[in-house]
């Protein structure tokens, strides 16, 4: 029988439910790569596919594009499952392209993108965030996995989810039109135990959501977070800053770092710090605060332990709400998972061009990564992220995509103060 993995203590008072598997896939833009019209036909209306590239063993990288009703399109490449593009409309209507990346393929393979390492648009796997030291033990033995973030182990190692070729399925459904991206991580990769299978779907849906859905299984215990690090700039990619994006987040606290941006295992009251975002605050207001933790990440790059709404347990809560007061876009995220994880581009250098032709300068893009806890299979008073081969991993995060002139609609749903 199908379950959640996840037990929550009695803190988070909340459990994970489980969901139904479809989402919206994208496409490569028509004008630097023909569609291919014979592979088109049988695709879902709505749907466009396209090569985007070659990897260096050959394999052949497709891009979808999906549409919805209103004209929201999507770009999503089964490369690393990249949200290659995301356009919405502003107050005026005039669509914008809001996420950070490239149109080729080659320049998501390239030395300066490897070295700079944002993960622009990717699925984040086997393991979210950070583990320290790249070790945990399990069932009475250690792992030790790849170091790539100084000692630590970032988002699943030197080779995660983010660089592997998923298989790609188009779908239409009552929901929306989507991709079901799917995915073996064999035994051992990265060091990890079991054969995980995974299978990730996005849904674009005519009420302007994006539905990410989650499930994985395995043949063996270990830790799975999966994620996705779509970096936002509501103003359009290449134009500028996050620092006056206006940000609520639903939570009352967050886990500290140590200077590795380890969890320090405590958990920490908001309240009187720069991490209070439970009413809509600039960004950038308090970035310059003297403040160890903002020392540590240089910025804002920490997990906040979110706070479910009243009756909400087993259900999509409001996590964040983010405004951005020229263009008057509005990104809400809803999820299944128990935290959070802000970062304000801190290490974006402008060494990287996008779409645009601009280069993405220093925080010119936030990410807002739901998930379980860093370093969590080293902590025990965080909720668990170990996943059994009876068990099922199931986790669902909603981007819902809107304006300000919309206000009275999205207030109903925004982020209450505790």
């Amino acid at each position: 029988m199908t379950r959640h993995v996840f037990s929550f203590p009695r803190y988070l008072g909340v459990g994970l439910f489980g969901l139904m598997i479809g989402q919206a896939c994208l496409q490569a833009q028509a004008q630097t790569m023909p569609i291919d019209s014979s592979s088109s036909s049988a695709l879902p209306p709505g749907i466009e596919r396209s090569a985007f590239g070659q990897l260096a063993n050959g394999r052949e990288v497709d891009c979808y594009r999906i549409t919805n009703d209103n004209g929201i399109e999507m770009r999503v490449i089964n490369y690393g499952g990249i949200i290659v593009s995301l356009k919405t409309p502003d107050l005026q209507g005039q669509m914008d392209d809001i996420v950070l990346g490239f149109d080729s393929l080659d320049d998501y393979l390239s030395d300066a993108y490897r070295r700079a390492n944002p993960y622009f648009g990717a699925l984040i796997g086997r393991y979210g965030n950070r583990i320290a030291n790249g070790r945990f033990s399990l069932d009475g033995e250690t792992y030790q996995l790849p170091t790539n973030d100084g000692p630590n182990t970032l988002h699943g190692g030197d080779v995660g989810f983010n660089q592997r070729l998923w298989h790609a399925e188009p779908f239409s459904s009552s929901e929306g039109r989507g991709l079901v991206l799917t995915y073996t991580s064999e035994d051992g990769e990265e060091g990890f135990p079991g054969r995980l299978s995974a299978r990730v779907s996005y849904t674009l849906t005519n009420d302007n959501e994006l539905a990410i859905d989650y499930r994985a299984k395995t043949s063996r215990a270990t830790p799975v977070n999966l994620t996705q690090h779509s970096y936002f700039n509501l103003q359009g990619e290449g134009h500028g800053s996050i620092l006056n994006h206006e940000l609520t987040i639903n939570a009352s606290g967050f886990t500290p770092v140590n200077e590795t941006l380890i969890p320090t295992g405590e958990i920490a009251d908001v309240s009187g710090t720069p991490f209070d975002f439970r009413r809509p605050t600039a960004i950038g207001a308090r970035m310059g605060e003297k403040n160890t933790q903002l020392a540590y990440g240089k910025g804002y790059d920490h997990n906040f332990v979110l706070s479910k709404n009243p009756g909400a347990a087993g259900h999509l809560a409001l996590a964040a709400r983010v405004t951005e007061p020229q263009s008057g876009r509005v990104l809400e995220v809803s999820t299944t998972e128990p935290g959070l994880q802000f970062y304000s581009g801190n290490f974006l250098d402008g060494s990287l061009t996008g779409k645009s032709g601009r280069a993405y300068t220093h925080r010119s893009g936030l990410a807002l990564e739901t998930q379980h806890f860093p370093d969590s299979p080293n902590q025990s008073n965080f909720p668990s992220t170990i996943l059994k081969p009876d068990e099922t991993y199931h986790s669902r995060t909603v981007y819902r995509f809107s304006t300000t002139q919309s206000e009275g609609q999205s207030r109903s749903t925004q982020p209450h103060s505790s």
